[in-house]
């Protein structure tokens, strides 16, 4: 069908041209352009969506597209017009003739009986009419004539014939029915003009985006009127127009309160006046109030009183406020009440001229801030001239905008707002004096002075930005300005409005056609000094941006007030710094190599030998230079700091901070500063007017292109730094392709001082073991040892890791090419590798592991440890290794086995989320403010779980609830029960209540709905804030209307944390009365995205499952409720045809409404009432103090229910009951008795215009109660886990498969780990990435851990944990069974106190049975720290403990259970560090001094290191940037390796003894240093 050519139509052009009016003519011709492409036609999608509609559908409407004259290429207007007056217009033969047109063949010229019935079958939904035989009879082809006289008998014939052939035709080309627009509704009922409330509109929006809130609210409103109005009016103004006191200014209050205060007469205004002085709204003024006001007022007229007078604070004495309240009591308090009415205060202004200095003020407010237009020209030069003369008298302030105006403009105003008609007074206006000269401003002080000759800019912000300026007047003293009289002679002539305002001549060209990034406007004119009174004049930010709304121009110049230079006085500064911005040119991206080894050729064998500097720009050099172009201008405060200017840049261009760096390009010799000294101003770096800076912008593989460039470079250039001379240690790593990574672990290995100290004194070089087979050649330890001493030798800013990488790269084919790799993983392998560089062992003995066979731990470990040591020992062995116990038992036999096996670090899982986080909305049928829900619900729980806990939540039982997601204001998704959980991000699920199917049929419901139907008239619906009507309440007929949640849920937040276990959901119901605890008011954004769908087992059988399973659900109309959607009229100013001049629209969130078997078109309208009457302001509760300014809007509603209900289909755009071709947008249901006809599953609530637009207030549709549940729900699914818990999950036993020795088969074991002998430096692995499901995540789980005295003794095994408590027993004097029985931990069992050298003897056979003590004292004698003089209980006394040596078992070889804590009569230093002296081997505590975190996704994530250098600072390693942070500046939620280190430890004692061996050479030998370069030069 949509292949098929245009047909010709039999109107002709001209034809059409003369039935259509000049009017319809230009509308259809507008509204053409409108629609058409760029070719001059309108494709068929829009002829069908535009012109006839989305009710056609949609094969109809091809069909007519072809017939009206569209092709492939759209269709023309001619073929549109012809189409649209025929259609409308034409004569009944012209129609036909269209008819046959649409079924005739290709030719035209005969209709086919085949094509005719396929077309029929698609377009009437496959009911082919009977009557279509008639037409064909026995032929299979007619001719337009018999197919004309067939459709003469038969008119009814098909959808198409019908809507062409019916009379009247149900379509127009015109329709006349206005319906009102907002604009015409509230001019209606006020005293402005459609054109005024349009420019109102304007501002309204841009007050409430300036708010953070988003609302006009007392917060936002206040600043901008207070100055020029006191502080204690300013709150008044503000509920003087809060008319419905929500303690937010919708925009018809503001229209009417302008109204009322500028454009209504004088009675009116004052009676606004006397609103802002009754603070408690109650229609009178008590003494307090009145004594506040005349105080007002006093300091009101004060300020309008000329400088020079005596007597300006006269008025504002408490005497004179006292005396003037008694005589305002006395003559307008008749009945001595002390309140005088707001009739008595209106009698008391028309004698009293005291408040017209707020009027006034009231009146400029109204214009200035609020963007009221005024009037007239005269009443305009009045108002901007009283507000620059207020603004003059007041002192500038640090921050506030002042904007620059071209003199020649300002002096064309003045000629119009100062020009007097004849007759006109000539007092009109009170202008002040004008000149060029400061000397004679009237208010001409020193400030004032300092400020015409003065320049400088701001110091809170950082550029002229005219997006950010304050939107709060901040007065200042400016130029007095003259009434300019007309003294040419002749004829007076009228002055013509002034264009838009040109200030172009104040600003220098930008001749270099770039992007300004700052609203400053551009730069002065210097090579003439500009004059303030000469050549332009100041105003406040709030007058210019009237002026500018009033008149339009550019280039707006706002300019700041500072401190000045020299003194502490401030300036305002005329010219900011302007900055030239300089980019990189975009270069082709590097073909990725997939080997260390070819990358570091790309940097040039010079890079060999480089110094520790790294290079600048370099001319001469032999690699090109990124090449830069100028990019912005920008202009900044010369007291802005870098970390401003740095957060302009990066919120403007749309970087990240962290990838954008700034250089100052200066000329040689002087080369690049990079300014990273973020506290530093620009001034004091030195950067002037038109500097030069580059913006440098990190490249996607974490490299930076001047550095990439230098290193690259063939000569060296030392940089500057704004930042001076680096400490030593603090010096950057270069990025050199995705190397974050190796930079963090070096970084924290450099800052390891014990193994950095090794290296720095070339110790390493006594110790290298080249001939070691698994070492690399000594490689490793010659390369780490020199970059250790660049890092460390004080003189360079960043040193590229090249021959570090190359050597890591040649080794080891796991951290190649340009891809991110783990940070542990190379840690590992470069300790590894220094390790075997390093090991004095030059030949490693042969030894055979033996298990423990039932002897004592201590004896095992100890020499599972000398195994150790004898085939490695270096200065990696001493500093990082320590050991773990693996212990495993048989859960059969209980056959214990233990392992003791070194580790460089300790590798901590992190759990994983196996919970999700659900937050849902519960929108109740009693019209209540819906309410979130916060839900914590397994990772594979269904919908059905979420009704269930919603159940125990909310009361609403579950069969109750409809689970929907929405989007554009209607439901487009329900989950079936059976569907697994699924979280989007961003966007919330809906649950509707729905009614109770029990109660839906009761007749003592439906005269319940009735009686209270007929007592909500006019007046209560009008005045109320919500109904909840009792027919509703009843008809719903469950406790499911509770305000709140039991308490046991709200005190309990544990409860709301739900398993997948069915038991777990069983629960009695909650009160319905109990009050909702811990809510609080939120705004919700709506989101358009679903949840995608997915089937699995179905609920439990005792699960009650809801009626609403599926989206087709929907479509039943006897399921006991219906779904009705808001929706207003858009009406289109350019049409085609009547049907599309107002469009529906839906808006706001859909209702579920009771519907059942009896319910009548009233019961809806009530249903529908009670939900949507908390959304419609309600009349002003004073409305017996008399009559407002806001009562002539809102007695324009004079209708019970402020919408009409229609039927619609799903999409609530058509009709549920009219064939399409009738175009209605749904038949009104009457509000009558009637029963309704439960034939139509969807309603649409069309509201009328002027509620909609006077009454609704739209910002409550987002607003909802959020529960208790949220918070804490939240909190859980994000709360950070202790180092503890990991360290004990580490430790806790686990189950395992085991082949048991003593069983002779595999059996279920429990293996645990334990710590027996930690490092002097222990790193800490928070092992977050991890392979779950065929891919690697990550966890995000924050880790809080100690940075400081961190004890690790709870983490260690028996013997060795129960040494450091026996020694602590030993300090505090405490008897040690005592101090062993107070510890919390239940494996603190007291073991037996035999000495080590005593157990060996007892395996050997050698038991003394006297050395066994039970119930007596041992002899300790010789203690680490002194004797312990306590003595040992056993726990059981009279009963061998497990493991014990009793007589009875003396001749066993059973594993005695962990061996002593003594060897001899001393406690054992199991871990024996090399401390200082002074320092406690057994009080074991560590300190943080180096974090490496990762940031952002596996594969494209970052790597930063926080460590401390010897002074005690953190400093942040950032690749190449190294910056000193605070404590609190450390990212320790990303911390991804922990290196603690032991207290107290002393470097110097794990320094070898170097004394008579001979160092290798610091170089790699020729060979090696040959193969490097020659990989050097691949590129």
């Amino acid at each position: 069908m949509g292949g098929k050519e245009s047909k010709p139509l039999s109107l002709s052009y001209e034809e059409a041209i003369k039935r259509v009016s000049d009017a319809e003519f230009t509308r259809l011709k507008d509204a053409y352009k409108r629609t058409a492409t760029l070719n001059g036609a309108i494709t068929k999608q829009a002829f069908i969506r535009e012109v006839l509609g989305e009710g056609v559908p949609l094969q109809l409407a091809e069909l007519i597209f072809l017939a009206c004259g569209g092709t492939a290429k759209g269709i023309t207007f001619k073929d549109l017009l012809c189409s649209l007056v025929l259609l409308t217009r034409g004569n009944r033969e012209e129609k036909i003739r269209f008819i046959f047109g649409v079924y005739a063949s290709e030719t035209g010229t005969h209709v086919i009986r085949s094509e005719m019935l396929r077309q029929l079958q698609a377009t009437e939904g496959g009911y082919i009419p009977e009557i279509l035989h008639k037409c064909f009879g026995q032929s299979e082809r007619i001719t337009y004539e018999e197919f004309k006289e067939w459709l003469l008998v038969h008119p009814d014939a098909t959808t198409v014939t019908r809507w062409l052939l019916a009379e009247p035709c149900h379509v127009s080309l015109s329709n006349d029915l206005e319906t009102p627009t907002f604009y015409q509704t509230l001019a209606g009922v006020t005293h402005l003009e459609e054109t005024d409330i349009l420019e109102l509109e304007k501002r309204y929006w841009y007050l409430k985006g300036s708010s953070p809130t988003g609302k006009l609210d007392p917060d936002t409103l206040v600043p901008m009127i207070s100055p020029p109005l006191p502080p204690m009016l300013a709150k008044g103004v503000f509920n003087a127009f809060d008319e419905n006191r929500d303690n937010h200014i919708d925009f018809k209050e503001m229209a009417c309160g302008i109204s009322a205060a500028c454009r209504g007469p004088q009675t009116e205004r004052q009676k606004f006046c006397f609103k802002i002085f009754d603070r408690d709204r109650d229609g009178r003024l008590s003494k307090d109030e009145l004594t506040a006001m005349v105080q007002a007022l006093l300091l009101l007229r004060d300020e309008e009183q000329e400088e020079g007078s005596d007597d300006v604070c006269l008025g504002v004495s408490p005497d004179c406020v006292q005396r003037l309240v008694r005589e305002l009591l006395e003559n307008h308090d008749p009945n001595n009440s002390g309140f005088v009415t707001q009739e008595e205060y209106l009698m008391w202004t028309l004698h009293n001229p005291l408040s017209t200095a707020l009027l006034d003020i009231i009146f400029q407010v109204c214009h200035i801030v609020l963007g009221l237009k005024p009037s007239t020209r005269a009443e305009e030069g009045e108002i901007v001239l009283g507000w620059l003369r207020r603004a003059e008298t007041k002192t500038l302030t640090i921050g506030q905008f002042w904007y620059i105006i071209n003199m020649e403009w300002w002096n064309l105003w003045l000629d119009y707002v100062n020009h007097q008609t004849p007759g006109s007074d000539s007092s009109s206006l009170s202008p002040s004096s004008h000149s060029s000269s400061p000397a004679s401003s009237q208010c001409g002080s020193l400030k004032r002075t300092k400020l015409q000759k003065k320049s400088a800019n701001s110091e809170g912000t950082v550029a002229s930005d005219a997006n950010r300026c304050s939107s709060t007047s901040s007065p200042s003293h400016s130029p007095r300005l003259t009434r300019r009289a007309a003294t040419s002679p002749g004829p007076l002539l009228v002055p013509s409005r002034p264009p838009a305002i040109d200030n172009s001549p104040l600003v220098e060209p930008n001749t270099s056609k770039v992007m300004l990034l700052t609203g400053e406007g551009g730069r002065l004119k210097r090579n003439v000094p500009l004059v303030q009174g000469r050549d332009f004049v100041l105003v406040p930010d709030t007058l210019w941006k009237a002026l500018q709304q009033w008149y339009g121009g550019a280039p707006a110049l706002p300019r700041q007030v500072i401190h000045g230079r020299s003194s502490g006085e401030v300036e305002l500064e005329l010219y900011p710094v302007t900055l030239r911005l300089f980019r990189h040119v975009q270069q082709q991206t590097r073909t990725p190599n997939n080997s260390w080894v070819g990358v570091v050729g790309g940097y040039g064998a010079a890079a060999l030998n480089s110094a520790p500097y790294y290079v600048t720009s370099l001319p001469n050099s032999t690699t090109t230079p990124p090449k830069r172009y100028l990019a912005y201008l920008a202009a900044f405060s010369r007291l802005a700091t870098l970390r401003q200017v740095y957060d302009y840049l990066a919120t403007k261009l749309r970087l990240r901070i962290e990838d954008i760096r700034l250089w100052y390009v200066r000329d040689e010799p002087a080369g690049m500063i990079l300014l990273e000294e973020e506290d530093a101003t620009l001034e004091e770096v030195g950067v002037v007017d038109l500097a030069q800076i580059l913006i440098e912008v990190r490249n996607k593989d974490l490299t930076w292109p001047e550095e990439m460039s230098q290193i690259a470079s063939t000569r060296l250039i030392r940089t500057q730094s704004s930042q001076g001379v680096k400490e030593k240690g603090v010096t950057g790593l270069n990025n050199l392709g995705n190397t974050c990574f190796l930079n963090a672990a070096l970084q924290c290995c450099s800052n390891t001082h014990p193994l950095t100290t090794y290296f720095i004194n070339n110790m390493h070089l006594y110790e290298l073991n080249p001939d070691n087979p698994c070492g690399m050649k000594g490689h490793m330890a010659r390369q780490y040892g020199n970059l250790m001493q660049e890092l460390w030798g004080g003189g360079a800013r960043t040193v590229a890791p090249l021959k570090l990488r190359w050597t890591i790269g040649k080794y080891s084919g796991n951290f190649t090419g340009f891809q991110q790799h783990d940070s542990q993983e190379l840690l590992a392998f470069l300790l590894d590798g220094l390790h075997e560089d390093l090991n004095r062992v030059h030949n490693k003995p042969y030894i055979e592991l033996k298990d423990s066979e039932g002897r004592p731990d201590t004896l095992v470990a100890q020499e599972a440890w000398e195994n150790h040591i004898l085939r490695n020992k270096s200065i990696i062995v001493d500093l990082f290794h320590g050991q773990l116990k693996s212990k495993v038992t048989c859960r059969v036999c209980s056959n214990e086995s233990a392992r003791f096996d070194p580790f460089t670090y300790l590798t901590l899982q992190l759990p994983m989320e196996s919970f999700v986080y659900l937050e849902v909305i519960v929108v109740k049928l009693d019209g209540s403010v819906p309410v979130k829900y916060g839900l914590r619900l397994n990772s594979d729980s269904r919908y059905y779980d979420v009704k269930q806990h919603l159940h125990i939540l909310t009361s609403i039982p579950p069969h109750q609830i409809m689970l929907s997601e929405l989007a554009n204001a209607q439901i487009k998704y329900i989950p079936m029960d059976e569907g697994r959980v699924r979280t989007v991000s961003g966007n919330a699920l809906f649950a509707y209540e729905l009614p109770s199917p029990t109660s839906c049929h009761s007749n003592e419901v439906r005269s319940a709905s009735r009686s209270a139907r007929d007592r909500h008239v006019f007046t209560h619906i009008q005045r109320s804030t919500h109904h909840s009507s009792p027919c509703l309440r009843e008809a719903v007929g469950s406790p499911s209307h509770s305000n709140g949640t039991t308490e046991s849920v709200i005190s309990s937040p544990s409860s709301l944390e739900f398993n997948t276990s069915r038991s777990s959901l069983q629960s009695s119901h909650p009160s319905s009365h109990q009050e909702l605890g811990s809510n609080k008011m939120i705004e919700h954004k709506d989101s358009s995205s679903s949840l995608p769908s997915s089937t699995s087992s179905g609920p439990p059988a005792s699960s009650t499952n809801s009626s609403i399973q599926h989206d087709n659900d929907l479509y039943n109309t006897h399921k006991g409720f219906i779904i009705a959607f808001h929706r207003k009229m858009m009406r289109q100013e350019v049409y085609f045809l009547s049907s599309q001049k107002t469009r529906p629209s839906l808006f706001g969130l859909p209702l579920v409404v009771p519907c059942s078997t009896f319910a009548t078109h009233q019961d809806l309208y009530q249903g529908v009432w009670t939900q949507v009457s908390r959304l419609v302001s309600p009349l002003p509760p004073t409305e017996a103090a008399g009559p407002n300014h806001a009562h002539d809007c809102d007695d324009s509603l004079g209708y019970e229910f402020p919408f009409v209900l229609r039927v619609v289909e799903r999409e609530g755009l058509q009709c549920a009951w009219c064939p399409w071709y009738r175009f209605c947008r749904g038949c009104q249901l009457p509000c009558d008795d009637n029963t309704f006809s439960q034939n139509a599953a969807f309603l649409a609530i069309d509201w009328d215009p002027t509620a909609l637009h006077l009454r609704y207030q739209t910002a409550l549709e987002r607003v909802f109660m959020e529960h208790s549940s949220v918070e804490e729900m939240r909190r859980k699914h994000v709360e950070p886990i202790a180092l503890s818990d990991c360290l004990e999950a580490f430790c806790s036993e686990e189950t395992l498969e085991y082949s048991c020795d003593k069983c002779g088969k595999v059996q279920q074991a429990a293996k645990k780990l334990q710590i027996w002998r930690l490092p002097p430096v222990l790193i800490v692995h928070l092992k977050r990435f991890q392979f779950v499901g065929n891919k690697w995540i990550k966890s995000q789980k924050i880790v809080n851990f100690p940075l400081r005295e961190f004890d690790p003794t709870e983490y260690l095994a028996s013997v060795p944990r129960q040494t450091i408590h026996l020694h602590r027993a030993e300090l505090e004097g405490v008897d040690p069974a005592v101090y062993l029985a107070n510890l919390q931990d239940k494996d603190n069992i007291f073991l037996e106190v035999v000495p080590e050298n005593k157990i060996i003897e007892h395996i050997k056979g050698n038991f003394d049975d006297e050395l066994i003590v039970k119930n007596g004292k041992p002899s300790m004698n010789g203690s680490v720290n002194g004797s312990i003089t306590s003595s040992t209980t056993s726990p059981c006394s009279g009963t061998p403990r497990d493991g014990s040596l009793s007589s009875g078992e003396a001749g066993n070889k059973r594993r005695i259970r962990n061996g002593s804590v003594l060897y001899g009569d001393t406690l054992q230093d199991f871990h024996q560090h090399r401390l200082e002296e002074g320092y406690d081997p057994l009080d074991l505590k560590y300190s943080l001094y180096a974090i490496a975190c990762h940031t952002g996704i596996m594969e494209g994530g970052h790597y930063v290191c926080y460590a401390k250098n010897p002074q005690g600072k953190w400093i942040c390693f950032n690749d190449s940037s190294c910056k000193e942070v605070n404590e609190s500046q450390i990212d320790l939620n990303s911390a991804y390796m922990l290196f603690y280190q032991r207290d107290g430890l002393s470097m110097e004692k794990y320094m070898p003894n170097v004394e008579g061996k001979v160092p290798f050479p610091k170089e790699l030998d020729e060979e090696s240093e040959a193969e490097y370069k020659k990989q050097c030069r691949i590129m």
